[in-house]
């Protein structure tokens, strides 16, 4: 694939699955780091968030946010002018789609879903099971110019897309303002950086659950949301491993964290061939790495605003949150009973530890069911700031 070419190298990131710090971030005041590491935009974070990290060559501005907002809603980014990044990523759904399998610009079906953005900014490595892009520069590339699937379909076209963009009249201006130190702002890595720092912005952390674990407000949740708080965090059930820190997510970094870590779990979905495999359409990780340990091995999603964001799991293959929590997690791994993916995931010998099942009582389901709907945050789903500038 052509964009992988700005990839960096496996070695260079380490494949292998690592626990994740379950510890909340330092205070933003504590980071231990100035100001001018990380520059002068004014995140506004919720409370207990800190500040983001971001590549040097790369800071994020104003005039970048704002110019990054309108590419990532135009449909001039696809060569045949059908798509856009929020064609897939629809603030509604959390920046997600509701497909099982995302679709590109030519109507090829993706083998994935399209991950939710909220809190990208905070990935230690970005997509479901690639970590050799780190950045969300390097992400952005991806669907632009690969071709592997298409998507938007510009492989070979950068000087055709750039044309595009400078024939619409805002652009010159708001790329000039975006870029002020370049002679020629008009550059595929400038909509890449344009892009990435409005993807930065999309900060979700403004939900009932923040405000009654973060706030301090009881009456925030439900009785039972809080109960289903105390279970997903409990080792009963061992959510939190794949699913902890401020973010719902591991894998996760900021300004002043020492050790990046980067996490991925077989999480026991298939075994086609009662040794493991998952079906040769996607295996995960390996595809990367080659290294048979890795069979089936995905980054986890984060679980904010995750009553929003259904189908589930990597290719949408399950439909709700309820399914989710009983037939596979309290199963210990999903036993599908017939078809070319027929196998019980449960007996996988690549299953990651956590996933052992637990027995749950239905009223703990509902519980578990109350506290991830809590997590959705509708501040963050109608923010006029993240909204298509381009819509009526």
């Amino acid at each position: 694939m052509r964009a992988a070419a700005i990839a960096l190298t496996l070695a260079a990131c380490g494949a292998s699955s690592t626990p994740s710090d379950p510890d909340a971030p330092p205070p933003i005041a504590d980071a231990g780091v100035d100001a001018a590491t990380y520059g002068d935009y004014p995140w506004a974070l919720p409370p207990g968030f800190p500040v983001p990290k971001v590549p040097a060559d790369s800071p994020v501005t104003a005039e970048r946010v704002e110019l990054g907002r309108r590419l990532f809603y135009d449909k001039r980014l696809a060569r045949n002018r059908t798509q856009s990044c929020g064609s897939c990523h629809q603030q509604a759904r959390a920046f997600t789609d509701g497909l099982a399998n995302a679709v590109g610009s030519t109507g090829v079906v993706n083998r994935r879903s399209s991950m939710s953005l909220a809190n990208v900014a905070y990935n230690t490595a970005q997509t479901w099971a690639n970590p050799t892009l780190r950045t969300l520069e390097m992400q952005a590339a991806v669907p632009l110019l690969g071709d592997n699937p298409v998507e938007l379909g510009n492989a070979g076209a950068d000087a055709e897309l750039l044309d595009r963009l400078r024939a619409e009249p805002l652009y010159p201006a708001m790329f000039a303002a975006a870029f002020p130190d370049e002679a020629e702002p008009f550059t595929v890595y400038n909509v890449l950086r344009a892009i990435a720092a409005f993807e930065r912005r999309l900060i979700s952390g403004t939900s009932p659950y923040d405000r009654y674990a973060r706030g301090g407000d009881e009456a925030a949740i439900s009785d039972s949301a809080k109960r289903g708080s105390a279970l997903f965090f409990g080792e009963r059930f061992e959510c939190h491993h794949c699913h902890g820190s401020f973010a719902l997510t591991n894998s996760v970094t900021w300004v002043g964290k020492d050790i990046d870590e980067l996490s991925y779990h077989n999480n026991g979905l298939y075994n086609v061939d009662g040794q493991g495999a998952y079906p040769a359409r996607d295996q995960g990780l390996l595809g990367v790495s080659l290294q048979p340990n890795d069979m089936g091995r995905f980054r986890p999603p984060t679980v904010r605003n995750v009553a929003v964001t259904a189908p589930y799991m990597h290719d949408g293959s399950i439909a709700t949150l309820r399914e989710v929590i009983v037939d596979h997690y309290a199963r210990g791994g999903r036993l599908i009973e017939t078809g070319p993916d027929a196998g019980d995931g449960a007996k996988s010998p690549y299953k990651a530890l956590f996933v052992s099942g637990f027995a749950i009582a239905p009223q703990e389901v509902d519980d578990l069911i109350a506290f991830l709907e809590s997590t959705t945050d509708e501040q963050f789903l109608t923010d006029p700031a993240l909204a298509d500038p381009w819509a009526p």
